[in-house]
């Protein structure tokens, strides 16, 4: 069974940044997986897309996070990670990785909270 962890939520202040982490398992390599994303689930609003990059390291971002948040991968920890900078109060939400690679593969989710 494939399992993702994520870390580095938490409670910040608007303004503030965090970085969260996706610690892939060792049967998928973060530069092999076909597609590394993260998404957020914010209050009363389904799951939307906030980060992508592919195989080939073509990213995407959500018109809302252009330039604040940066997604990369880290080879040597095989990881995904999401730079966050700039937070404010609609960043509120739990964000969750998703990793293609074969099959679709979700984190378990990881709480932002941005006070004011």
């Amino acid at each position: 069974q494939v399992q993702l962890v994520e870390s580095g939520g938490g409670l910040v202040q608007a303004g503030e940044s965090l970085r969260l982490s996706c610690a892939l398992p060792a049967s998928i390599r973060v530069l092999n997986a076909r597609a590394l994303a993260w998404y957020r689930q914010t209050p009363g609003k389904q799951r939307e897309l906030v980060a992508g990059v592919s195989a080939g390291g073509s990213t995407t971002y959500a018109d809302f996070v252009k330039g604040r948040f940066t997604i990369s991968r880290d080879h040597a920890k095989n990881t995904v990670n999401l730079q966050m900078n700039s937070l404010t109060l609609d960043d509120t939400g739990v964000y969750y990785c998703k990793v293609v690679h074969g099959w679709e593969y979700w984190g378990q989710g990881t709480q932002v909270t941005v006070s004011s």
